[in-house]
């Protein structure tokens, strides 16, 4: 064998013949917990508290992990709870670095929230986290516009945080306006940091408002905060009712093509299934569903032991092989009929007699 055939996957293909039964990867993670193909995988480097209830997780990824994220982008991470992992999509808020050491994800507990309060409060530093690479289409334009406009409300200044250090980082912020929504001041997320962006960036415009004390943003006053808010094309982010505002808002205007949202919960749009008969194969059990019921809470019913990470399509977790039948994907209406084709099952539902591989 010469020298330039000696290859990575060589080595591997090598001791798999000399580890059986054990996958080369068990004695890689021996030796690294970071060296995996089958998972993405992440060391917890930091946890950097930044209000009472939010902190930022820096994070170096191992093997198969890619620097190149867009500025606004989410990752995937799954961290192990009580036996099970759980799985949740963050936005990076740190801005892509080429051949870059760390990202960072910056998280708030929602009382509700299992995963989101254990990241802020329960995780150390050296917890080995599986991870998804980057997704989303809210992101900044290369090159950006020349007039920006933000709205952000609460955790919502996550994905917005990355693309000002983006700008920052590269020395071009253009004109850009940023109204930032928070109960009270404390609870502003990198609140000192945006003053210093702002206090070295003359294109840079922050409006503060507390809800707690102020109420909540009326758009009407939108050309009070912002005149030529018509002009610019605008990115907005933070809590559903806050969005489904701003969407009405755009659309009243005529300009929802300039307008770019991004929810932190999944919306499902697509139309629902026609119901039918679920069976899943090597259980043998069936199960009959309505075309709003998806088909992981179908198979949840009935006793399955269906696998499940995030629920909300990010993971894939869930994904099982359809044998045959046609199930639609409420996020759009996609519609699934190729027999073992790999489905999500947290956001399907079945359109007619359907049958599952588990």
């Amino acid at each position: 064998m010469t020298p330039r055939a000696l290859t990575w996957g060589g080595v591997r293909s090598a001791g798999d013949k000399l580890t059986t039964p054990l996958h080369p990867d068990d004695y890689l993670r021996l030796l690294n917990p970071l060296w995996s193909q089958r998972e993405l995988r992440g060391r917890v480097e930091q946890v950097v508290p930044e209000t009472d209830d939010a902190a930022t997780l820096v994070i170096r990824p191992g093997w198969g992990w890619r620097y190149d994220h867009r500025p606004g982008q989410y990752v995937g991470i799954g961290v192990q709870v009580d036996g099970r992992f759980q799985w949740r999509s963050y936005s990076v808020s740190s801005p892509p670095v080429r051949r870059g050491r760390t990202i960072s994800i910056t998280v708030r507990a929602m009382p509700e929230g299992k995963l989101s309060a254990h990241l802020v409060r329960g995780l150390a530093p050296g917890t080995i986290v599986r991870l998804a690479l980057p997704e989303g289409d809210f992101v900044l334009p290369d090159p950006p516009p020349a007039k920006m406009l933000f709205l952000v409300g609460g955790s919502g200044v996550t994905p917005v945080m990355a693309m000002l250090r983006t700008m920052d980082r590269r020395g071009t912020v253009p004109d850009v306006v940023m109204h930032y929504s928070s109960p009270t001041e404390d609870r502003m997320i990198f609140r000192d940091e945006l003053a210093e962006l702002e206090g070295r960036h003359d294109g840079l415009t922050v409006h503060r408002l507390h809800t707690d004390t102020d109420g909540m943003l009326e758009l009407s006053a939108l050309d009070e905060i912002c005149p030529d808010w018509r002009e610019r094309e605008t990115w907005a982010c933070g809590p559903g009712p806050m969005l489904d505002a701003i969407e009405q808002h755009f659309e009243a205007a005529g300009l929802e093509d300039q307008l770019h949202l991004e929810r932190f919960s999944l919306k499902l749009a697509g139309d629902g299934g026609e119901g039918g008969t679920i069976t899943f194969r090597t259980t043998g059990k069936t199960v009959d569903a309505d075309g709003a019921t998806t088909v992981l809470e179908a198979g949840e019913s009935v006793g399955v032991g269906m696998p499940y990470g995030c629920r909300m399509g990010i993971c894939h977790t869930c994904t099982l092989t359809l044998v045959d039948g046609t199930i639609r994907d409420l996020r759009n209406g996609n519609e699934f009929s190729q027999p073992n084709e790999q489905v999500q099952t947290c956001v399907t539902v079945p359109v007619g007699d359907c049958t599952l591989d588990i």
